[in-house]
């Protein structure tokens, strides 16, 4: 981001944010997935630089926890930024999936199918 802050940062993160600490939703884990809606809302406002930066990142599906690596960034304030923007319809999250259980009957059969090998 450039600027005389050690860190690079041109912006402390709680600008970012607005001084808000929570996310206005509980959509996001670090591994949500997260894409750029396509198109873009004619009708949103004009989103801001950090905003517009995490638009191109995510014109791919990204997680969380990676789209906040890649802007050097907290993961709470990346995800607060992520819900200005999925309130604006500027992204789409894709919740990861439920992970189920195997049988634990099925295992054991695998187990003794092997066994035999």
């Amino acid at each position: 981001m450039g600027g005389s802050d050690p860190s690079g940062r041109l912006v402390r993160p709680f600008t970012l944010t607005g001084g808000r600490t929570r996310p206005s939703r509980a959509d996001f884990t670090l591994i949500t997935t997260v894409t750029a809606a396509d198109p873009q809302p004619e009708t949103a406002t004009r989103p801001q630089p950090e905003h517009t930066r995490i638009l191109r990142l995510c014109a791919r599906p990204m997680a969380v926890a990676e789209l906040a690596a890649r802007l050097d960034l907290p993961v709470s304030v990346v995800v607060i930024m992520l819900c200005d923007l999925l309130e604006a319809g500027r992204i789409t999250v894709r919740p990861p999936r439920s992970v189920t259980t195997p049988d634990p009957d099925l295992l054991q059969k695998v187990r003794e199918g092997l066994g035999r090998l």
